[in-house]
């Protein structure tokens, strides 16, 4: 029988009470527990259901015994949860709810960690669904991305990629039966930067106001465009120069006499009605004259002509010969074919799908709500002013057009590059952050921790996660929800997932040729051996069997070993397009 008695219910006590009975001023306890001695006065009543034990436990082995019993060395307390929970609150969750998808899980708490931007606006939890990721390479900013646009698609969010650079997002298209759209070498996809899209077949059923309505914010998107191409080449366009554009633009659809049907425009009709106006249209544009007319917009029309014979010629001047399938969960726009024409022409590029595909999901009437993947938008925005405005217009406006932006950068100084150092252009780059309320913050050096806590307000607790914490593992990311206290996600991927977003594929070893895989479809080159001897040793070498490590020397001259590593190497340098070395 138990020297305690049955439990007698103990009365709630008072915060007060609480604190004067558990320390004083000084930390030392000031009510001590019963000794054995006062607890053997009590009434000894008999336990019901209830197995009673020695107080150090049964001595034997795997039933508990202690050598010490602690509750005479140290004292003990007693108090029901809720008292305990209004002093020491434990864990608690990170207040997001469990809805949308599962990315991780937060190392805090344990819990798992849902993501769903369009949910934490109408929670008011945030003012807009935009995202911002900022990582160092390899940190893990792709395979994030990636993974919330593949959970989304649960919830019935589509997603497009506005320009792929680098081509990390093709896996994941391929691995769903999805063909992305490839722009540049080699590839004959073609898209107008001027195309019409679902409008021209929807014009007829529009009424009047409608057509009006519609038409005037395509020439505006249309005017802004040509505007931040010709700045990309060098050319500040002035106001009379917008006009002009538009009132070439209105002329060439087709849409100034109430036309029943919209005819398809390019650039290059663009620049010939420039470099060849008739009389009405340097008339409607209040010029003196035709002569006046072409030494003013003489400039633009160069500007715009670069796009027509330069590094883009034929990528963006002619008719788009694709349809994009919107019931696809994700489209995307294969840029990384571009990079050998040079980071302008991949700027140029990003700028016209930016606007080509913001007008089409536009038109689109399926009410589903779209994450657009800016991936390394900065190179867009170092076109000039108008670039950055057609960013921070979109960032604006994606609560209205039912649109998820995510912006994916390595550095805030990618925002200061867009311009000289306090222009406009940095002024509204740097404001870019405040339309996005999420921020993904993978891990960044020392340096680059100091930027970031700078220019988002982080606390010296939440900068040290993002250079320490965050640096040892792939995936991890502090979670900032404006100004709510940061999280500490960990984001999870399936082996198939890894297996999809593994951006260092190209870096690993190439299998070698068997029976089955010929050399030259195993990314290998096989070597020609020639006879080149120039002293007696080197004819004594030729002598030599072929299995002897003999060099091998191909048709072009470079000398690799027949056998051994550096033939393996040389190998997979030449099949990935590496320049022999001489």
């Amino acid at each position: 029988m138990s020297i305690f008695g049955k439990r007698r219910p103990v009365p709630p006590r008072t915060t007060s009470d609480l604190l004067s009975q558990f320390t004083d001023l000084d930390g030392i306890p000031l009510a001590t527990p019963a000794t054995p001695a006062e607890l053997d006065d009590r009434p000894a009543k008999g336990r019901v259901n209830q197995a009673s034990a020695p107080r150090q436990g049964h001595r034997e082995p795997g039933r508990g015994w202690a050598a010490v019993d602690a509750s005479r060395r140290a004292p003990v307390y007693r108090a029901t949860t809720a008292e305990v929970g209004g002093l020491f609150p434990l864990l608690a969750s990170n207040g997001v709810p469990a809805i949308g998808a599962r990315l991780g899980y937060d190392t805090q708490s344990g819990g798992a960690f849902y993501v769903h931007p369009t949910e934490w606006v109408l929670r008011q939890m945030v003012t807009n669904p935009n995202l911002v990721v900022f990582g160092e390479p390899g940190r893990g900013k792709s395979s994030t991305v990636v993974a919330l646009m593949l959970r989304m698609m649960l919830f019935g969010v589509r997603s497009l990629i506005s320009g792929d650079v680098k081509g990390e997002y093709t896996p994941l298209l391929r691995s769903l039966g999805i063909t992305p759209i490839a722009l540049g070498r080699g590839s004959h996809h073609r898209l107008n930067a001027l195309d019409l899209g679902p409008i021209r077949s929807r014009w007829g059923t529009w009424s009047t106001e409608r057509q009006r309505e519609e038409l005037t914010g395509i020439l505006a998107r249309w005017t802004r465009l040509l505007t931040a191409l010709a700045e990309a080449q060098g050319y500040d366009p002035t106001v009379t120069d917008e006009h002009v554009l538009s009132t070439v633009l209105n002329r060439l659809v087709g849409a100034e006499h109430g036309a029943s049907e919209l005819r398809p425009i390019t650039i290059p009709d663009v620049v010939n009605q420039l470099a060849r106006p008739d009389d009405d249209l340097w008339q409607a544009t209040r010029f003196a004259s035709h002569r006046q007319f072409l030494d003013h917009t003489r400039q633009i029309t160069d500007a715009l002509s670069n796009l027509v014979v330069g590094p883009l010629s034929g990528l963006f001047d002619e008719p788009t010969n694709f349809d994009l399938d919107w019931d696809a969960p994700v489209q995307s726009m294969d840029l990384s074919l571009l990079r050998s024409r040079g980071d302008q022409a991949i700027a140029v590029a990003l700028t016209c799908l930016g606007s080509w595909s913001s007008m089409i999901t536009d038109l689109q009437d399926d009410g589903d709500v779209r994450i657009v993947v800016r991936d390394e938008v900065w190179r867009q925005m170092r076109l000039g002013l108008r670039a950055v405005q057609a960013v921070d217009s979109d960032l604006r406006l994606s609560r209205a057009e039912r649109k998820i932006q995510l912006l994916v950068m390595h550095k805030p100084s990618d925002l200061l590059s867009v311009g000289a150092a306090g222009s406009q252009e940095v002024s509204i780059a740097k404001d870019l952050l405040a339309l996005c309320s999420t921020r993904i913050l993978l891990g960044q050096s020392t340096r680059v921790g100091d930027e970031l806590a700078d220019e988002l307000g982080l606390s010296e607790r939440e900068q040290a996660v993002l250079t320490g914490w965050a640096m040892e593992g792939q995936g991890r990311a502090l979670w900032k929800l404006e100004n709510r206290p940061g999280m500490k996600i960990q984001t999870v991927l399936s082996p198939t997932e890894r297996a999809i977003f593994d951006t260092n594929a190209g870096l690993r070893k190439r299998p070698a040729p068997t029976a089955e895989t010929p050399p030259a479809q195993a990314g290998s080159t096989r070597s020609r051996l020639v006879s080149v001897p120039t002293t007696a040793a080197d004819s004594a070498a030729s002598e030599k069997p072929a299995d002897s490590g003999v060099a091998a020397v191909p048709a072009d001259g470079v000398v690799a070993p027949a056998t051994g590593p550096l033939a393996e190497m040389n190998g997979h340098s030449r099949a990935n397009g590496a320049a022999p070395n001489r």
